[in-house]
């Protein structure tokens, strides 16, 4: 015997239907993108006018021209075919309309903009460096953090971008000139000064041509207070060469250090000058964060500054990159991180 056809076998309930999704956040979305129109700025537009009572201040909390933002509620009226607000030249008045609008989106904006900034909270934006972070660096995280939601990590790399080119890092600080080719796109954080650092220690560098000489010249210059750029012009000079900022390529053609040995790092940089090998050229701020038992820093008078930059990958940087390069210009603009670190 067989059921008749649309009917559930016998002694079986017939099937409950599944129960409806609960409306979610891109159901929301998508009924707001539906609204004739209605984007997220005419709202908030209108809810700065309605907390301020005022286009003039409500415009100058936005950061946008008052004509911009009175076309931008007008279209939010047109949109909702209702009057939303009562105008005079004195004073701005909601209407019952308004009031309820308004009574909606105040806590509603706020709580959209939190769930958008989380994804950004999980992954923070990683800062790249090699020796030393600049100290400009700890206002420019704030306010970063403070303007995207967005927290920073810091990496330190010893390499040339300082992780930029193995993807360890989203943005890096470079000092001095940026390697050949490098795919960056870059803005000046600041400009340092350059210290000398010589060997306290008596004793001569390494056995060669001239190493007596040398040791003596070097000696001579490390009592001394202040040095002058060309002062060494024709003596052994030692050079990071991954992450370092000076090379005999800053002097004359014709008058400059000899290179007498490089270092990958600061650390080996540190210990071959300490050791006599040569004087070592460094930013002011190496010297203060960088101390050595068996160095002493002169400070060099008509020495070029260090330029310190910030770079981010020329394609397929982070989201918020150009964000923090962007606050990075207007605090030295500002002259809110001052000019050296």
């Amino acid at each position: 015997m067989t059921e008749p056809a649309g009917h559930p076998p016998t002694g079986h309930p017939p099937a409950e239907p599944p129960p409806a999704p609960a409306p979610g956040a891109l159901d929301a979305l998508g009924a707001l993108d539906g609204c004739s129109g209605v984007e997220l700025r005419h709202l908030r537009g209108f809810l700065a006018v309605a907390e301020e009572r005022s286009f003039t201040y409500a415009a100058a909390r936005l950061r946008i021209g008052q004509p911009a933002l009175t076309r931008t509620v007008r279209a939010l009226e047109a949109a909702l075919g209702v009057r939303l607000l009562d105008r005079t030249t004195r004073r701005v008045e909601l209407t019952a309309a308004g009031r309820g609008l308004h009574a909606d989106l105040a806590p509603l904006l706020p709580r959209l903009a939190a769930a958008l900034r989380a994804p950004a909270q999980l992954t923070p934006l990683r800062l790249g460096f090699t020796s030393l972070l600049p100290t400009a660096c700890t206002a420019l995280n704030a306010r970063f953090t403070a303007a995207t939601g967005t927290g920073v990590r810091l990496v330190r790399r010893d390499a040339p971008l300082a992780g930029l080119e193995s993807g360890e890092s989203d943005v890096a600080v470079v000092r001095g000139a940026l390697p050949h080719g490098a795919a960056v796109r870059t803005t000046v954080l600041l400009h340092e000064p350059r210290v000398a650092a010589l060997a306290r220690a008596a004793a001569p560098g390494p056995a060669g041509p001239g190493a007596d000489g040398d040791a003596a010249a070097l000696r001579t210059l490390a009592r001394r207070r202040v040095l002058d750029w060309a002062e060494l012009a024709g003596l052994p000079l030692v050079v990071n060469t991954v992450t370092g900022s000076t090379g005999p390529e800053l002097w004359p053609a014709g008058r400059r250090p000899r290179l007498a040995c490089t270092a990958g790092n600061v650390d080996e940089w540190l210990e071959a000058v300490a050791a006599g090998h040569g004087v070592g050229v460094a930013p002011e701020s190496l010297a203060r964060r960088h101390t050595h038992p068996g160095l002493r820093y002169v400070r060099l008078k008509n020495a070029p500054p260090v330029t310190v930059r910030l770079a981010v990958p020329e394609r397929g940087a982070h989201p918020l990159a150009e964000r923090f390069l962007a606050l990075a210009e207007t605090g030295r603009e500002n002259g809110s991180d001052g000019p050296t670190d």
